[in-house]
């Protein structure tokens, strides 16, 4: 069971794991937000109702972070560490309900769980909230998809529960939909993602 407890008590579990050092490699061109904003994924405001700390609705000045070979490091390990430590389990299996969305206290979850508990590793360890972006995509399958963008100086990165390790947004396969905005994290907005869609038009998205 995870202890959440303290700032960045999580973190030092992660931080005596043994990470990878590949330097980060610069993201393509930076997919654009429409700029419109949209519905927050099925299962956020109950998230936020029962967890107001994880969702401090202030306005803020968008922040990326400089991707220094250290913070590389503190991704891969976050990454590989939530990866390897929680155990996927769909929401009907664990909560008796379609979609429910929970930091994965017990051990178990689905892809936002994994999300969820990212970007609190890296919150907790000093990283500025703007640059950590919840992500709703279609997954190569055309289901949808939760995942964590950090936000860089070298691009966008993504960490996600279907690969051990952090990918350039353009190396995912992915089609993005729509994320938390920079400004204020209760607000979502469109992604301008103009490749060609992976998804078919009845796949699901969360």
């Amino acid at each position: 069971m995870f202890g959440f407890g303290g700032q960045g008590k999580g973190w030092a579990v992660v931080a005596i794991l043994i990470g990878l050092n590949a330097p980060a490699q610069a993201g393509e061109t930076l997919y654009a937000s429409l700029g419109d904003t949209t519905r927050s994924p099925i299962g956020w405001v109950e998230f936020c109702a029962e967890n107001p700390g994880d969702c401090r609705g202030r306005a803020s000045q968008p922040r990326d972070i400089v991707m220094s070979q250290t913070a590389w490091r503190d991704l891969v390990r976050v990454n590989k560490w939530v990866n390897e430590t929680v155990k996927p389990m769909t929401d009907m299996d664990h909560w008796g309900t379609i979609e429910k969305w929970s930091l994965p206290t017990d051990g178990y979850g689905d892809c936002e769980d994994y999300v969820l508990l990212k970007r609190k590793m890296l919150i907790d360890a000093g990283w500025p909230r703007e640059a950590l972006l919840i992500t709703v995509v279609r997954d190569k399958k055309g289901e949808g998809h939760a995942v964590l963008t950090v936000k860089s100086d070298k691009g966008e990165f993504v960490l996600d529960n279907q690969n051990e390790s952090v990918l350039a947004w353009t190396e995912t396969g992915y089609r993005f939909v729509k994320r938390q905005s920079q400004s204020d994290s209760n607000v979502w907005v469109a992604l301008g993602d103009s490749r060609p869609a992976v998804a078919t038009a009845s796949a699901r998205d969360r």
